[in-house]
């Protein structure tokens, strides 16, 4: 018995490595939803693999930035969770979390860039969130020549955030309902164009942290996305 937890525990650091290879985040599926949480020892989030952005745009490593990022599906909704480490944040003054806020990429957020388009990579959906709970969720179509109008569009996604002051690190969820990302149900096996992004720090020292780097300035480079597989949760072994 213990020889076979240990090949489940080796077969399981194999995939993650690869996972990590070959730019993709696993989402395990989750028995039903739940209210998005920052707690990252809760049992909802210890059963998915992480995924770290700690590269700036051009592929520099950022280790103080080091963002750890999971993720979880159900039929439902899209969860993830981003785990923050700061030196000083970067906050709106007079802080709103009833309505979007529009521009908040001009101050600390994390993002997810996701799309289910395969063949026109240049639509896809924007989520943001800010330490503060603030959001803004956007409908991208790149052909058009101002994309940033798409932030009329609306969700429904929902969030939750915390800031730890004494470890210094904020804490970020998010529930996207997949009806927000295609018209068809998930599935296991289902992939989506996905990349991972943090805003931090106030100016002229703000940093960008990115999980794929897109080897430009700019976040919007759906070329450069790696991908979220929808995966079934494991059954514990015997």
């Amino acid at each position: 018995m213990r020889r076979c937890a240990m090949i489940g525990v080796l077969i399981l650091v194999a995939r993650l490595v690869l996972a990590a290879d070959e730019g993709v985040i696993e989402s395990n599926q989750a028995p039903q939803d739940v209210a998005p949480s920052t707690d990252p020892a809760a049992a909802f989030w210890q059963a998915t693999p992480p995924v770290y952005a700690d590269k700036s745009p051009y592929g520099e490593t950022l280790p103080r930035y080091r963002t750890e990022i999971r993720s979880r599906w159900t039929e439902k909704n899209l969860y993830f969770l981003f785990i923050c480490p700061y030196e000083k944040l970067n906050l709106k003054p007079s802080p709103t979390t009833a309505t979007e806020t529009n521009r908040l990429w001009e101050w600390d957020v994390a993002e997810v860039f996701i799309g289910s388009d395969f063949r026109n990579i240049k639509r896809y959906r924007e989520f943001e969130i800010s330490p503060q709970g603030e959001w803004i969720d956007l409908d991208i179509d790149l052909s058009k020549p101002h994309h940033e109008e798409g932030w009329t569009w609306n969700s429904g996604f929902v969030v939750a955030a915390r800031i730890d002051s004494g470890a210094r690190i904020w804490y970020g969820a998010m529930r996207v309902p997949f009806s927000a990302l295609q018209s068809l149900p998930p599935a296991v096996g289902e992939g989506f164009r996905i990349n991972l992004f943090r805003s931090q720090g106030p100016p002229p020292n703000r940093v960008a942290v990115v999980w794929q780097p897109t080897m430009s300035t700019t976040f919007h480079v759906p070329e450069k996305f790696g991908l979220l597989r929808l995966i079934e949760t494991a059954a514990p072994a015997p």
